[in-house]
């Protein structure tokens, strides 16, 4: 499984499913090694995380004025810890926020305004990444048009294209991300696996509407990456746990059916859905066949159709392909990647992400990002096969490290001396995830969704991909929307779009824009 968990692993951002309940997750085959054998010392996760007292801290809440888009905000921010506790009313876990609410004018009810709730992936990454990067009221100054990394130090400016123009936000940090903390060491290991956080971040919401009654409010969620993965099973989760019916569900960079993602023996499903990226990423860097080197729609065409006809139907084949044919798709492959033929031809026509993004740009000593493969990165080796580091981290990490432990402490007032861990800080996924039976298999939460859409006749969803995304790529979400087994009248709740950016389409100014424009045509139909 190191392959499955390098590949999660990564920023705002990549994503798994356990099973929920046999209602909604599809069921999946294997064991984790790791989940199956007993550690043969103190797993890293029980020393990494502290333990934290069980008296309740109040949140502290601060007051703001946002002047965006010809509109003046005032806004009320509450930051704080919500505990999770046992039957026995224990705090087993407490669980950080950060929310946003409009301040309402007198007499008028704060519940009827739309509520989303917002976390990344990981799994083990803390929501810093859309709270700073794209939908909170204040984001991080990244300087360049195609969001390079600024020089330090760092800013936090007003969010100019902020969602809080059309919803109120609460950012979770799932338990082992952020200064979320279980209260005893050997309470973390339920919360590691998409079935104990779910349960988590559901019962956290439940927490929410009841504490700040909002039940009456128009939901939504939001995920980024492996949050996907969570908010789609929240979807089907939290309907049939809590009777909460949610108006409306974004998925951005998504991934429900890992048999799109994983290059594992026997699976060539990735390499014909990963195609049309390899296009965009040397369309990007000018690598491409000069016939596609124009327009960067058209190329893309092209390669879908290559990849769905000619190159599926040579991989289907097997070694049972002619001479002729294979010599063919190399030549197309070549075409569309901008790989060398004899490189394609020695790779037996299935080229990997990570032999991609160092193969591409080698004779440049340059590899291309995993999470935006518009980035590039010095490689101070050119023997190894594969990259085995991604330069989009190198330019992020940082800037949104620094800024956001300046911003909690100095503008929301929570004052923790806490590590607050942005990405993998509370746990090893590696050795302490549980990826339950889906260990061996590949994790699919699309029947989780399913559910959700059937038992919510009212609730939509939006997906946004980005061209340069090699983490999760755009048609590899295309192939799976078209494979959900929905009614007609239920694929009509369902919308798109699509973003010159990666991963993180927000780091790219003008996407950014796009997204909230998209976004808030999105809230306003959910709401009809």
């Amino acid at each position: 499984m190191n392959r499955l968990n390098r590949r999660l692993l990564c920023s705002a951002v990549c994503c798994c499913l356990l099973s929920l309940t046999p209602l909604f997750v599809t069921p999946l085959f294997g064991q984790h090694e790791d989940a199956a054998k007993p550690a043969a010392d103190k797993p890293a996760a029980q020393k990494a995380v502290e333990t934290k007292p069980q008296a309740e801290v109040p949140p502290v809440q601060t007051h703001h004025t946002l002047h965006v888009g010809g509109q003046t905000l005032n806004y009320t921010a509450t930051a704080g810890l919500m505990p999770l506790k046992n039957d026995k009313g224990e705090t087993e876990a407490n669980i950080f926020f950060m929310a946003y609410t409009l301040d309402q004018p007198e007499g008028k009810r704060e519940s009827k305004r739309p509520l989303m709730f917002a976390f990344n992936g990981g799994p083990g990454s803390a929501s810093v990444w859309l709270h700073l990067g794209a939908i909170g009221p204040r984001t991080v100054h990244m300087q360049q048009p195609d969001g390079a990394m600024p020089a330090p130090p760092y800013q936090v400016e007003d969010n100019e294209n902020t969602w809080l123009t059309q919803t109120d936000l609460v950012f979770i940090d799932p338990v082992g991300t952020g200064y979320s903390r279980v209260t005893k060491p050997e309470l973390l290991k339920q919360y590691l696996g998409l079935t104990g956080d779910t349960a988590a971040v559901g019962k956290f919401i439940r927490l929410y509407l009841d504490r700040y009654e909002r039940w009456n409010s128009p939901l939504f969620l939001v995920g980024e990456s492996y949050g996907t993965t969570r908010a789609s099973a929240l979807s089907g989760y939290m309907l049939q746990k809590y009777g909460v019916a949610f108006n409306g569900v974004v998925l951005m960079s998504t991934v429900l059916n890992f048999e799109t993602l994983e290059f594992a023996t026997g699976n060539d499903l990735p390499y014909v859905l990963f195609l049309p990226t390899y296009t965009a990423t040397a369309w990007y860097h000018k690598k491409l066949d000069p016939s596609l080197q124009g327009d960067l729609q058209s190329a893309l065409r092209q390669a879908e159709a290559f990849a769905d006809g000619p190159y599926a139907d040579a991989l289907a084949k097997g070694d049972r392909i002619s001479a002729a044919d294979r010599a063919s798709v190399i030549a197309g492959l070549a075409k569309f990647t901008g790989l060398s033929a004899h490189y394609i031809d020695l790779s037996n026509l299935r080229v990997d992400e990570p032999h991609f993004t160092k193969e591409l740009l080698r004779d440049q000593r340059l590899n291309v990002g995993r999470l935006d493969s518009r980035y590039t990165g010095f490689e101070p080796s050119l023997v190894e096969a594969e990259s085995e580091t991604d330069p989009t981290m190198s330019i992020i990490s940082s800037p949104f490290s620094a800024s956001f432990h300046q911003y909690i402490r100095t503008e929301l007032n929570y004052k923790s001396d806490d590590d607050y861990y942005l990405l993998g800080g509370g746990f090893s996924q590696e050795r302490d995830w549980d990826w339950g039976s889906a260990a061996e298999g590949f994790p699919n939460v699309t029947e989780s969704l399913q559910k959700a859409f059937a038992g919510n006749p009212y609730m939509r969803l939006y997906v946004a991909s980005g061209y340069f995304d090699l983490a999760t790529p755009y048609f590899a979400t295309e192939y799976t929307l078209a494979h959900l087994g929905l009614e007609p009248s239920e694929t009509s709740r369902i919308s798109t779009g699509f973003y010159d950016a990666g991963h993180m389409m927000y780091l790219k100014p003008s996407a950014q824009k796009k997204l909230h424009d998209d976004v808030a045509q999105f809230i306003a139909a959910s709401l009809h």
